[in-house]
């Protein structure tokens, strides 16, 4: 989607601070952090929402939740610990219309998240 900020992400006309890329994912530092490990996880393909998931998607979720693990192990929260969060439309906090992974970590959570 040529007005998503996501999308311009992945294609490079906007450079965030990129911390891991494959074939289907890309990731990167959120620059709003809300704790001292803040990276987003997207899939490279635009869904505006986890509505939009279908089940031939399964595996692509799956390589988010992998790829966010690897991530924390490269920045170092493996052992401490780390939340990974999926939002869904506007009253469960999502504010850009392309899924993303929230990869937090670095301080301790505290529950209920919100």
């Amino acid at each position: 989607m040529s007005d998503c900020l996501f999308c311009k992400f992945v294609t490079g006309e906007i450079q965030p601070d990129k911390v891991y890329e494959d074939d289907d994912l890309f990731a990167f530092r959120d620059i709003n952090p809300q704790a001292p490990t803040h990276i987003l996880v997207i899939p490279k393909r635009h869904i505006a929402t986890l509505n939009e998931l279908e089940p031939g998607d399964q595996a692509l979720l799956g390589k988010l939740t992998l790829a966010a693990q690897k991530i924390a192990k490269d920045e170092g929260i493996d052992g401490s610990g780390y939340r990974l969060v999926l939002n869904c439309n506007s009253d469960a906090g999502q504010s850009v219309f392309h899924i993303h992974m929230h990869l937090l970590g670095g301080r301790g959570m505290s529950w209920p998240p919100g």
